[in-house]
């Protein structure tokens, strides 16, 4: 009996050391402070214990629970904005832009496609309108000096050559649909 009652008071007392030890280790700013405590409060503010040593009631009182961060008296809490620099470092697009293709070929299916909604487009300089499905000698575009036109197998290629605004005519189902084509440079 008594041999037992010796192991339940060691045992008693090595897990009353290390919960002592373990909330001492938790609860004492001065060996690891929380980050809302480091930034906002001196080290000399909190009473320092020894290691080991248990907290006493009012120092228990003063310290918030964890995961709750305390703001200390009189101090407002820190805003932080991120700050871009004039002039940026990352390149600017030349590309076309979403109103205006490139200097690409873009394809009208004249089977499949409702002329009547196309009514102006825009290229860069270069830039090819391919229309499918017509004749030879069908289509039109003005001024010639704009633009660079060859047929092939029921295929009008448009290139257009020079900046400017060019008329293309395209009769199709007894009606003529004008398209308008802005080129720039």
């Amino acid at each position: 009996m008594r041999h037992s009652t010796f192991r339940h008071g060691a045992a008693a007392g090595a897990l009353a050391a290390i919960a002592t030890v373990t909330l001492a280790a938790c609860a004492d700013p001065s060996v690891s402070p929380r980050p809302a405590q480091a930034a906002g409060s001196p080290m000399s503010a909190a009473p320092s214990r020894t290691p080991g040593t248990a907290p006493s009631a009012p120092a228990r009182a003063e310290s918030p629970e964890l995961g709750l961060a305390r703001q200390p008296a009189g101090q407002r809490p820190v805003q932080t904005r991120t700050v871009r620099p004039a002039h940026s470092s990352e390149p600017v697009s030349t590309g076309p832009t979403a109103t205006c293709y490139g200097a690409v070929r873009h394809d009208l299916d004249l089977h499949n496609t409702v002329l009547d909604l196309v009514k102006s487009m825009c290229f860069h300089t270069g830039g090819v309108l391919r229309l499918q499905g017509i004749g030879p000698g069908l289509v039109t575009a003005a001024p010639g000096s704009l633009v660079s036109q060859n047929y092939e197998a029921g295929v009008v290629d448009l290139r257009f050559v020079r900046p400017g605004t060019v008329t293309v005519r395209i009769p199709q189902d007894e009606q003529t649909h004008t398209i308008t084509v802005v080129v720039v440079s």
